[in-house]
């Protein structure tokens, strides 16, 4: 297979990744919606014209002359690093979430000005649902908000009726159409935002980065749902996502940002080769820092230019090539003392309410990555709200460093011991301008201040304020005031989220840097890849409780759904590889 967007050498011999649309063996109108050689007339959804968009007070834009036109029934993902203009081009597809700021250029959805189209159009035709579903749900029973939109629509209660129980069937919500909005996990109440939208029938559906607060089980099933819809009624997706392992199968076409341009469109395969861009040639590879957020079987396979989707795809690519026989082991962690030990913990949020924590018993090593992994209402954020004291247990035992918790004072506990990144990190902001989100940790020096805003890339942000950021900016934000503390140990609620694939490894050599100077790293994620590749040890929470623990090769080889893709590409081919790096040193 020919490469699209491969590196060609020009005359004096440097290598340039060609942009989408150029001659590169391929039409670029016989790709499906690609760029401008997309879909016209009839079949566009929203064609977008020279998009040029920057944020109030500041120099930079945004999105810088963005062309593209999406075709009606497209599946189309956005990806790219974190603050690259993904969630700012996602808001100005839909008229009520666009940012304030100056805007150039043009937007027609459906052959009409977005800004000119009808109100009452923009909301039922242009459905959005947003990163956390908390800040989407309006009511307080699941059947009222599935019915919510249509009320404001003004619509009789016969087709009220009728609309909503098409959909809570659809979404199997039967079994929780009566239950209170509060009492649903982090999944249900993602799939009922999604079902509350598509009770209004849109032929749009935009989705910004639902899967970030969901466990990898929850995320695979939401994102199996928005293929559905798109395959079974012919609604275009337009979904941004850093977790590409599901979303690529499912996609017909991926735009890929970057600075607030396109720097990459075609079909997923076609994607992947132009962000390695391959000088097939020359024989050599300039990768985009992006490829290393595809999807496993892709970064493994590209480089042999027969690139595999999925993980039935790469199993098969796999046992087609030849392999040396390695075999992957944890090594030994050094045997330090123990800077966490939870003994015996129950915890109950009311009298009334069941346990959330059942005799859970834990111990960290001290100067240890330790991540916990498990579904949404495991138990995960409550474990991480009483070892830093905000939740007391009912029973059991919680020592810190050697102490009993009860016992460290407050000023202590918070000013030295231990420092919680929660998962709701602008609980966290204070302040009008990062600078002074900073320099409001008034133990560190200058010094300090100037280490931690290098370490977590946070310097081009000083002037901004944190609200305005990206979600993945706002984690980097965030961690840099955990870390001016100077805590033992460090307590990290889903750190990876809105992170992209770059920054992710920049994270890890940080983490790995606190461990040797002696700090225990406690996270609580969803981002199996990451702690597969990064963690000392992991444990998996259930029903209230730590079912098992051990180190990455010995904990996710030989799970089949809680492990990573490489893992299950790789299964009973290659001994215990649970990343495509360990992949690719076998080929």
């Amino acid at each position: 297979m020919e490469p699209i967007g491969r590196e060609s050498i020009d005359s004096g011999g440097n290598a340039s990744i060609c942009a989408p649309g150029a001659k590169s063996g391929v039409d670029p109108a016989a790709i499906s919606g690609a760029g401008h050689g997309g879909a016209r007339g009839d079949s566009e959804m929203y064609s977008i014209e020279n998009l040029t968009f920057t944020y109030p007070n500041r120099e930079t834009a945004a999105l810088s002359d963005v062309c593209v036109t999406i075709g009606r029934g497209e599946f189309v993902t956005i990806c790219g690093p974190s603050g690259c203009g993904k969630t700012t081009l996602l808001r100005q597809l839909k008229p009520s979430a666009a940012p304030h700021g100056v805007k150039s250029g043009e937007i027609l959805f459906n052959g009409v000005q977005l800004d000119k189209l009808d109100a009452r159009d923009a909301a039922s035709k242009i459905g959005f649902v947003m990163q956390s579903p908390e800040n989407q749900i309006v009511t307080d029973k699941v059947w009222h908000e599935l019915a919510f939109g249509l009320e404001s629509l003004g619509m009789k209660t016969p087709e009220i009726r009728l609309r909503v129980a098409e959909m809570a069937s659809f979404f199997g919500i039967q079994t929780w159409f009566h239950k209170p909005v509060t009492e649903l996990s982090g999944g249900q109440k993602q799939m009922l935002t999604l079902a509350s939208i598509m009770t209004m029938q849109p032929v749009v559906l935009i989705l910004d980065e639902p899967t970030s607060q969901l466990d990898p089980i929850a995320a695979g099933e939401f994102l199996a749902t928005v293929g559905k819809i798109n395959r079974e009624l012919g609604v275009t997706v337009v979904l941004t996502e850093h977790r590409l392992e599901e979303a690529f199968p499912l996609s017909t076409r991926v735009i890929v940002l970057d600075g607030g341009s396109i720097i990459a469109d075609g079909e997923p395969r076609e994607a992947g080769l132009m962000l390695l861009g391959s000088a097939r040639a020359g024989g050599m590879y300039r990768e985009h820092p992006m490829f290393r957020a595809m999807p496993t079987p892709v970064r493994v396979s590209a480089k042999q230019g027969d690139v595999a989707l999925t993980v039935r795809e790469g199993r098969a690519w796999l046992r087609g090539h030849k392999k040396r026989d390695l075999c992957f082991t944890d090594p030994a962690l050094p045997q330090n003392s123990i800077a966490i030990e939870l003994k015996n913990v129950w915890f109950k949020y009311e009298k009334e309410t069941p346990d959330v924590l059942r005799g859970l018993d834990l111990k960290v090593p001290e100067g240890s990555l330790f991540a916990i992994l498990g579904g949404n209402g495991a138990g995960k954020t409550t474990a991480a709200g009483i070892l830093c004291g905000r939740l007391t247990p009912q029973r059991g035992q919680v020592r810190l460093l050697g102490q009993d918790i009860a016992k460290i004072p407050p000023a202590r506990l918070h000013g030295g011991v231990i420092s919680c990144l929660p998962q709701n990190v602008q609980s966290l902001f204070l302040h009008q301008t990062v600078a002074l989100e900073l320099q409001s940790c008034k133990t560190a020096t200058g010094q300090d201040r100037q280490r931690i805003t290098d370490l977590c890339g946070v310097a081009r942000l000083l002037d901004r304020n944190p609200h305005d950021l990206s979600g993945g900016e706002q984690q980097k934000v965030a961690l840099a005031k955990v870390l001016l503390t100077a805590p033992r140990i460090v307590l990290l609620d889903e750190p990876t989220k809105g992170m992209d694939a770059a920054f992710k490894r920049t994270l890890a050599d940080m983490l790995k840097a606190l461990c040797a100077q002696g700090v225990t790293v406690v996270m609580m994620s969803h981002d199996i890849e990451f702690c597969a590749s990064y963690a000392d040890q992991c444990a998996l929470f259930f029903d209230g409780g730590a079912v098992a623990s051990g180190a990455p090769h010995a904990f996710f080889s030989g799970n089949n759904f809680y492990t990573t893709a490489a893992s299950r590409m790789a299964k009973d081919i290659l001994k215990n590889a649970i990343s495509a790096e360990e992949i690719a040193a076998c080929c």
